[in-house]
């Protein structure tokens, strides 16, 4: 197995339910519905079919399916463009693909003390960042109106 691969130690079949609480060790896959709260020690996969109702507390969470409840996830919260979260999210790493749905608060304030702070440079570049994905976006939004327009 090479570092960067998740190995899966448990999985919830795309027609399984599960009532009540989940505890598991490792990594699970989420295909079914758990209708509790799950809490791992290691990473969530929500599959596009998955759906929990309940809180999820995991290092990190991976979320294609639906998830109605509040995230506690220290290191990386990643929603997939099928994603859609009811809930607050509290992590260091958040992800949000274009399509995703997420609907609640998100606390990235976790450990804030101990990340470095960037340098001045690096927050001139970061601001130039922005503006230019804003503005792509714009032009984007801009492009897609007119071609809208165009088919009315």
């Amino acid at each position: 197995m090479r570092k960067n691969e998740t190995q899966i130690s448990t999985i919830i079949g795309m027609n399984a339910e599960c009532g009540g609480d989940f505890k598991a060790e490792g990594t699970i896959r989420i295909d079914g519905t758990v209708n509790g709260n799950v809490t791992v020690t290691d990473t969530v996969i929500v599959g596009a079919s998955g759906c929990i109702n309940g809180d999820i507390n995991a290092k990190k969470v991976i979320i294609g399916g639906e998830v109605y409840g509040n995230l506690n996830v220290p290191e990386k919260v990643e929603l997939t463009s099928t994603a859609r979260v009811i809930g607050d999210i509290t992590t260091n790493g958040l992800v949000i693909d274009e399509q995703a749905i997420f609907q609640g608060r998100c606390d990235m304030n976790q450990d804030a003390s101990k990340r470095p702070k960037p340098n001045r440079r690096e927050m001139k570049e970061m601001q130039k960042e922005a503006k230019a994905a804003v503005s792509d976006a714009l032009q984007g939004m801009e492009t897609t109106s007119s071609d809208n327009s165009a088919q009315i």
